[in-house]
């Protein structure tokens, strides 16, 4: 099945880690699209409104998306143990964590629109800092609770590909007074799902229009 990509996507890396993790990574076939808000791929609109990826191709309805559909989706279509916890209380710690890593990528990407992305004349640091002060209650947060441990599920995969992305940016740390969450990344990114799968390449931005003064 067509996977539209990108290789610096957060999202579009956990939906190749989950595939691993489920045994159905042969199953796909990854298309690298650069996308960006200021920088349109017609590809990708086609078959996403959203313009955004990842977006899965599937043989029964066509084009889904975002990652958490099609991690769904994915996890439909194996024998083994489900990745997304069908019901009872590890269901809900797996979809809260994965909540928690989603919003580490959104805070993410929008400190950088704060503090690169966007033209200096534009930026506004009392939002770059609100987004950073997310980042870094979110480490608390997991540093302190439980849901770390146990059998591999879509909250871990989230995270840790939330987490290698927001080092592969030099966004703030996460590894530095918590030691707990720093043991447990490290470990989980030594699994072959992660060790097959990284990270490369730089965001394609459109450049800012110039403006002639006549």
């Amino acid at each position: 099945m067509p996977l539209y990509s990108q290789s610096h996507s957060p999202y579009a890396r956990k939906v190749i880690v989950f595939a691993h993790e489920a045994g159905l990574a042969e199953r796909l076939a990854v298309i690298d699209h650069e996308t960006s808000p200021t920088n349109r791929n017609n590809a990708v609109f086609a078959v996403n409104p959203l313009g955004k990826v990842p977006v899965l191709i599937t043989p029964e309805v066509g084009a889904i998306f975002d990652s958490l559909v099609i991690c769904d989706y994915l996890d439909r279509l194996h024998a083994g143990r489900r990745l997304i916890p069908p019901g009872g209380p590890t269901r809900w710690e797996a979809l809260r964590l994965h909540a928690i890593a989603q919003g580490l990528c959104d805070a993410g990407i929008a400190l950088r629109w704060e503090t690169e992305r966007r033209p200096a004349h534009l930026r506004h640091p009392p939002l770059a800092e609100g987004q950073a002060a997310k980042l870094v209650e979110s480490y608390d947060l997991i540093e302190r609770q439980n849901g770390l441990e146990g059998p591999v599920h879509l909250g871990h995969v989230a995270l840790a590909t939330a987490l290698a992305w927001l080092e592969f940016r030099a966004l703030p740390d996460f590894r530095t007074g918590r030691p707990r969450l720093t043991r447990w990344y490290e470990a989980f990114s030594e699994r072959p799902s992660m060790r097959a799968t990284d990270y490369s390449g730089e965001t394609q931005d459109a450049p800012p229009a110039t403006t002639i003064a006549g």
